[in-house]
Protein backbone atom coordinates (compact mmCIF):
# COMPACT_ATOMS: atom_id res chain seq x y z
CA UNK A 1 0.00 0.00 0.00
CA UNK A 2 1.22 3.53 -0.86
CA UNK A 3 0.39 6.34 1.50
CA UNK A 4 0.53 9.97 -0.01
CA UNK A 5 2.56 12.52 1.91
CA UNK A 6 3.35 16.23 1.47
CA UNK A 7 6.59 18.10 2.53
CA UNK A 8 6.15 22.04 3.53
CA UNK A 9 8.21 23.82 1.46
CA UNK A 10 12.11 23.60 2.20
CA UNK A 11 11.41 20.61 4.16
CA UNK A 12 11.83 17.36 2.11
CA UNK A 13 15.36 16.52 3.49
CA UNK A 14 12.97 16.10 6.55
CA UNK A 15 10.70 13.20 4.85
CA UNK A 16 10.60 10.37 6.83
CA UNK A 17 11.86 7.26 6.19
CA UNK A 18 12.94 3.94 7.99
CA UNK A 19 16.54 3.57 9.33
CA UNK A 20 16.17 -0.10 8.19
CA UNK A 21 14.12 -1.48 5.83
CA UNK A 22 12.76 -4.18 8.69
CA UNK A 23 11.70 -1.27 10.78
CA UNK A 24 7.88 -0.55 11.74
CA UNK A 25 8.82 2.45 12.06
CA UNK A 26 9.25 5.80 9.95
CA UNK A 27 11.42 8.70 11.49
CA UNK A 28 9.63 12.05 11.69
CA UNK A 29 12.68 15.02 12.18
CA UNK A 30 11.82 18.85 13.96
CA UNK A 31 11.56 21.63 10.92
CA UNK A 32 12.91 24.15 13.48
CA UNK A 33 15.02 24.34 16.49
CA UNK A 34 14.11 25.33 19.82
CA UNK A 35 14.91 24.49 23.43
CA UNK A 36 12.41 22.06 25.25
CA UNK A 37 12.48 23.22 28.99
CA UNK A 38 12.78 20.96 32.23
CA UNK A 39 8.89 19.79 32.71
CA UNK A 40 7.06 21.06 30.18
CA UNK A 41 5.57 20.20 26.68
CA UNK A 42 5.88 21.70 23.76
CA UNK A 43 4.68 21.17 20.06
CA UNK A 44 7.39 20.38 17.84
CA UNK A 45 6.58 20.48 13.72
CA UNK A 46 7.34 18.19 11.42
CA UNK A 47 6.67 19.87 8.03
CA UNK A 48 4.67 16.51 6.99
CA UNK A 49 1.26 16.39 5.90
CA UNK A 50 -0.34 13.11 5.17
CA UNK A 51 -3.47 11.49 2.98
CA UNK A 52 -4.04 8.49 5.00
CA UNK A 53 -6.99 5.76 3.40
CA UNK A 54 -9.87 5.77 5.25
CA UNK A 55 -9.26 2.91 7.73
CA UNK A 56 -6.12 3.71 8.66
CA UNK A 57 -4.33 5.96 11.35
CA UNK A 58 -0.78 7.31 11.90
CA UNK A 59 0.46 6.57 15.10
CA UNK A 60 3.43 8.49 16.55
CA UNK A 61 5.39 7.01 19.09
CA UNK A 62 7.98 8.10 21.42
CA UNK A 63 11.79 7.57 20.61
CA UNK A 64 13.48 4.93 23.40
CA UNK A 65 16.83 6.51 23.44
CA UNK A 66 15.82 9.67 23.51
CA UNK A 67 13.43 8.47 26.72
CA UNK A 68 16.46 6.87 27.95
CA UNK A 69 18.99 8.71 27.77
CA UNK A 70 17.00 12.27 27.91
CA UNK A 71 13.94 11.63 29.65
CA UNK A 72 11.94 13.30 26.11
CA UNK A 73 8.60 11.49 25.68
CA UNK A 74 5.17 12.17 24.10
CA UNK A 75 2.72 13.54 26.03
CA UNK A 76 -0.55 11.80 24.55
CA UNK A 77 1.58 8.25 23.40
CA UNK A 78 0.69 7.38 21.17
CA UNK A 79 -1.11 10.06 19.01
CA UNK A 80 -3.19 9.51 16.33
CA UNK A 81 -3.74 10.91 13.39
CA UNK A 82 -6.84 10.37 11.51
CA UNK A 83 -7.35 9.76 8.05
CA UNK A 84 -9.40 12.92 7.21
CA UNK A 85 -6.69 15.56 8.93
CA UNK A 86 -4.75 16.93 6.05
CA UNK A 87 -2.38 19.79 8.20
CA UNK A 88 1.07 19.53 9.89
CA UNK A 89 1.90 16.47 11.63
CA UNK A 90 3.48 18.01 15.33
CA UNK A 91 4.50 16.21 17.92
CA UNK A 92 3.56 17.03 21.55
CA UNK A 93 7.25 16.48 22.82
CA UNK A 94 7.64 16.10 26.84
CA UNK A 95 10.88 17.10 28.67
CA UNK A 96 9.98 15.14 31.67
CA UNK A 97 14.47 15.65 32.72
CA UNK A 98 15.81 18.57 34.90
CA UNK A 99 17.85 20.19 32.07
CA UNK A 100 16.75 22.03 28.96
CA UNK A 101 17.05 19.69 25.95
CA UNK A 102 17.69 21.24 22.74
CA UNK A 103 16.30 20.33 19.16
CA UNK A 104 17.39 20.99 16.28
CA UNK A 105 15.84 21.18 12.86
CA UNK A 106 16.47 17.81 11.63
CA UNK A 107 16.90 15.73 14.91
CA UNK A 108 14.58 12.79 14.50
CA UNK A 109 11.76 13.51 17.91
CA UNK A 110 9.35 10.39 16.99
CA UNK A 111 8.43 7.40 14.78
CA UNK A 112 5.41 6.93 12.94
CA UNK A 113 3.47 3.70 12.57
CA UNK A 114 0.69 3.21 9.87
CA UNK A 115 -1.72 1.25 11.18
CA UNK A 116 -4.94 -0.43 9.82
CA UNK A 117 -8.10 0.01 11.82
CA UNK A 118 -10.15 -2.96 12.98
CA UNK A 119 -13.64 -2.72 11.55
CA UNK A 120 -15.73 -2.56 14.61
CA UNK A 121 -19.38 -1.06 15.50
CA UNK A 122 -20.03 -0.53 19.06
CA UNK A 123 -23.22 -2.08 20.08
CA UNK A 124 -24.80 -0.48 23.20
CA UNK A 125 -26.14 -3.65 25.62
CA UNK A 126 -27.77 -3.46 29.21
CA UNK A 127 -25.40 -6.13 30.78
CA UNK A 128 -22.31 -7.53 29.66
CA UNK A 129 -20.96 -11.33 30.05
CA UNK A 130 -18.91 -12.35 32.56
CA UNK A 131 -15.33 -12.96 33.21
CA UNK A 132 -12.37 -14.41 34.51
CA UNK A 133 -10.92 -10.73 35.52
CA UNK A 134 -14.23 -8.97 35.68
CA UNK A 135 -13.87 -5.46 37.09
CA UNK A 136 -10.66 -5.87 38.44
CA UNK A 137 -8.88 -2.48 37.11
CA UNK A 138 -5.49 -0.74 37.21
CA UNK A 139 -3.01 -2.69 39.13
CA UNK A 140 -5.42 -5.72 39.76
CA UNK A 141 -3.40 -8.29 37.70
CA UNK A 142 -0.87 -10.28 39.72
CA UNK A 143 -1.63 -8.76 43.20
CA UNK A 144 -1.85 -11.51 45.72
CA UNK A 145 -4.27 -12.34 48.25
CA UNK A 146 -2.75 -11.37 51.71
CA UNK A 147 -5.01 -13.51 53.72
Amino acid sequence: MKIRFRMMENCGDLAPRKAHADDAAYDLHSRTDLELEPMTSTLVPTGLFLELPVGYEAQIRPRSGLALKHDIMLTNSPGTVDAGYRGEVGVIVYNGGKTPFPVRRGDRIAQMVIAKLAEVELEEAETLSESQRGTGGFGSTGIRNAN
